[in-house]
C-alpha cells in the first residue's frame, strides 16, 4: 500500500489557489495508477517513488508542472514536444490541462514498468575536457622552466585552468608578477594551485 507524506499536504496548502486543485488531482491520479507509490520531498517539490524515482510535480506563481523522472523513456517523442526532457505537462493552469486520466495512468504504468525492470536513463556523454586558455605570461614563464612545463602539461585541464584563472584575476601588475613566480615554483613541484586544501 502506498504512503502519503504530510509534507506534500503542506506543499499543496501553500500553493497558489489555481494550483491546489491541479496538485490534488495529480496526486490522486498517481496513487490510483500506482497503489504502492510513496511520497517524498525532493528539491523542495513533491516526488513520487516506486522502486526509485517515478515522477514529480511542482507549483509556481502562474503555472504548475508534472514530469516523469525517466521522461524520454516514458514519453518518447512527446517528451521533446513538451519542451523538457522529463516534463509531461509543463504549463498547467487548470485541471483539464492534465489530459485524460486513462492516458496519464498508462504513462504512469509505463514508468512503473521501467523501474521494475531496473532501466536507467543513459547518461549524456561528455566530450573531452577543453584545454585551459593559458595566458601568454604564464606560457612564457613555463617555457623557461622545463620541469614546470612538463608538470603543467600533465595536469588535468581543471588544474591548468585554476592556475590560469589565478594569474589573470590579479588586478595589479605586481600581484600578477608575484603569482607567476609562485605558480612556476608550485607547478615545478607538481602541486595544483589549491594543493594546500587537498587531503
Amino acid at each position: 500500500m502506498g504512503k502519503r507524506d504530510p509534507r506534500v499536504d503542506a506543499y499543496i496548502e501553500k500553493a497558489a489557489d489555481f494550483a491546489k486543485p491541479i496538485l490534488i488531482e495529480i496526486r490522486a491520479r498517481v496513487h490510483a495508477a500506482c497503489p504502492d507509490v510513496e511520497e517524498d520531498m525532493k528539491w523542495s517539490s513533491p516526488t513520487f517513488l516506486y522502486r526509485g524515482m517515478l515522477c514529480g510535480m511542482a507549483a509556481f506563481k502562474e503555472h504548475a508542472m508534472f514530469g516523469f523522472w525517466k521522461g524520454p523513456l516514458v514519453l518518447g517523442s512527446r517528451a521533446e514536444e513538451a519542451g523538457s526532457s522529463g516534463a509531461f505537462r509543463t504549463r498547467l493552469v487548470k485541471v483539464s490541462d492534465l489530459g485524460s486520466k486513462k492516458a496519464m495512468a498508462a504513462d504512469i504504468r509505463k514508468a512503473m514498468a521501467l523501474n521494475e525492470a531496473g532501466v536507467t536513463l543513459p547518461r549524456a556523454r561528455r566530450g573531452p575536457a577543453k584545454p585551459a586558455a593559458v595566458p601568454d605570461d604564464l606560457a612564457a614563464a613555463l617555457q623557461k622552466n622545463q620541469k614546470a612545463q612538463a608538470a603543467f602539461e600533465k595536469f588535468s585541464p581543471s588544474h591548468q585552468r585554476e592556475y590560469a584563472e589565478w594569474i589573470t584575476q590579479a588586478k595589479r601588475a605586481e600581484t600578477r608578477a608575484r603569482r607567476l613566480q609562485i605558480a612556476v615554483q608550485q607547478i615545478s613541484e607538481g602541486k595544483p594551485q589549491n594543493w594546500k586544501y587537498m587531503k
